[in-house]
């Protein structure tokens, strides 16, 4: 399948909406915990067995991003998403089902398995061809994108709350908030299908800018970045060492944000005012807005500060908070919220920082390709997470304990492993010489991919027999 080319005088500005639309929908994924409740009331769960559509759509989203990656570096963003769209809107209406017949199996296959492959292939569809839009500001345009993921829980939240309170909490109820889930986002997705496009062979060259991963932004003209092919990535320390960061970033903010909801109303269920279920949704709804935040915020603030700057402040800062809400978040509701927000900003980031980073270090030959296969990490934080919270809270209410005591543990657990990923992004160095794609290899590569684009493609050649780059290749805008 041939990615559609952009003609000339395309606005690269057209492009983030089009993944914003993909990122929106599915970051629905972060609103779960607003079905939680319900679902446990109506079919019997455990918090731990509720978790498992969660769970295992984020061990699919990062397998089908491994898998998927050279793919959709291969039939490009268009096929991505169009996957993406089958599946996630399939995912739903499975689950209806599911819900509807009171199995729950099918709410795990649908949601988790068929939903978590339109997960990965839609979340990794746009990053590849945002950076090649904006060589210039790739941290910024990737947050953009990406902060879709973390403001979708943002709609989605009050939304599945609403419904619920209008169709009802029983199964049927469940039931036919998943169809309205499955039908809308179909619908909206297709806008992004028909909008993305990709940009002309050699578009950008000129005007790339390669921030340096030590923290100091480096001017485009002077900076040649390394290109690694993604089969070469994996065999070098600096992938593992930033999949260590990520894991444990996701790990610790995941565990918060998939237990949002009962975590809040737990831990100020004995004081003078306790949290009701409206509150904790509108809880659920500010963890979202402080993810989007994050992920355009900080991810901009990498293309100025540097990328292991900014996560040793996602990181170490993140631990912070974490052993603040330890210490006295049920003293105060304040303080809870502030640190729960500082943290899902900094999970956010991370998200949206983390192609910026691989750029840096492995160039844009195939970065797709290699963010794909490091979301493996979000898979096992999808399980470590969740898995860790869950698992410590039902082990101390079995225990005799509640409140926030049904916490302490886990959050001290989160700790140490922010502090592991603190270390391995210290550990990142740049990718040794023997690792690169020689500039002759990709180059013919390149050409190889211009002789197979379509007609129309090829109808915007120049007489010179190159493609003319749209007006904004000029000025960067």
């Amino acid at each position: 399948m041939t990615p559609p080319i952009a003609p000339a005088g395309w606005s690269r500005w057209l492009v983030p909406p089009a993944a914003l639309s993909v990122h929106l929908s599915i970051g629905q994924a972060y609103a779960w915990s607003v079905f939680k409740p319900s679902l446990e009331s109506a079919l019997g769960l455990s918090g731990t067995e509720s978790a498992l559509p969660f769970q295992l759509g984020i061990v699919m989203l990062g397998l089908s991003a491994a898998f998927g990656g050279t793919l959709v570096e291969r039939n490009g963003p268009r096929w991505a998403m169009t996957v993406a769209l089958c599946c996630f809107s399939s995912g739903f209406l499975l689950a209806a089902l599911g819900a509807a017949t009171r199995q729950y199996w099918l709410i795990v296959l649908g949601y988790g398995f068929v939903g978590g492959i339109g997960l990965g292939i839609g979340y990794i569809s746009p990053v590849s061809t945002l950076i090649k839009w904006f060589p210039d500001r790739p941290g910024m345009a990737t947050g953009i994108a990406i902060m879709g993921f973390g403001g979708g829980a943002l709609i989605a939240s009050p939304w599945s709350a609403q419904m619920l309170d209008t169709y009802g909490n029983d199964s049927d109820g469940i039931a036919l908030a998943f169809l309205t889930h499955g039908l809308v986002y179909a619908a909206f997705m297709t806008l992004g299908v028909l909008l993305v496009r990709v940009p002309p062979p050699g578009y950008g060259r000129s005007k790339a800018a390669d921030p340096a991963a030590t923290g100091r932004a480096a001017d485009a003209a002077s900076v040649a970045a390394p290109q690694v092919s993604a089969r070469s990535a994996i065999r070098t320390p600096q992938f593992w060492f930033l999949w260590l960061v990520l894991c444990m970033n996701v790990t610790a903010g995941i565990g918060i944000l998939e237990k949002a909801a009962p975590m809040i109303t737990d831990f100020f269920a004995t004081s003078d005012t306790p949290v009701t279920v409206s509150a904790a949704a509108g809880f659920v709804a500010l963890l979202s807005a402080a993810n989007m935040a994050g992920r355009i915020g900080w991810s901009s603030t990498s293309d100025l500060i540097g990328r292991k700057n900014i996560y040793r402040v996602y990181l170490g800062v993140g631990a912070l908070m974490y052993l603040l809400i330890a210490l006295f978040g049920d003293a105060s509701k304040p303080l809870f919220v502030i640190c729960a927000l500082v943290i899902l900003s900094f999970y956010g980031g991370g998200f949206a920082t983390i192609p910026a980073y691989l750029k840096d270090l492995f160039g844009t030959y195939q970065v797709g390709a290699i963010h794909g296969r490091l979301l493996t990490a979000w898979s096992t934080a999808g399980v470590l997470g969740p898995l860790i919270v869950n698992w410590v809270a039902d082990s101390q209410e079995e225990a005799g304990r509640s409140g926030a005591g049904l916490y302490g543990l886990s959050f001290t657990i989160m700790i140490g492993l922010l502090v592991v990923g603190f270390v391995a992004n210290e550990l990142v160095r740049p990718v040794h010489a023997r690792h690169h794609v020689p500039a002759t290899d990709i180059a013919a590569a390149t050409a190889t991919a211009a002789a197979t684009t379509s007609a129309p493609a090829a109808t915007s050649t120049s007489a010179s027999g190159t493609t003319p780059a749209p007006k904004e290749a000029a000025d960067g805008r």
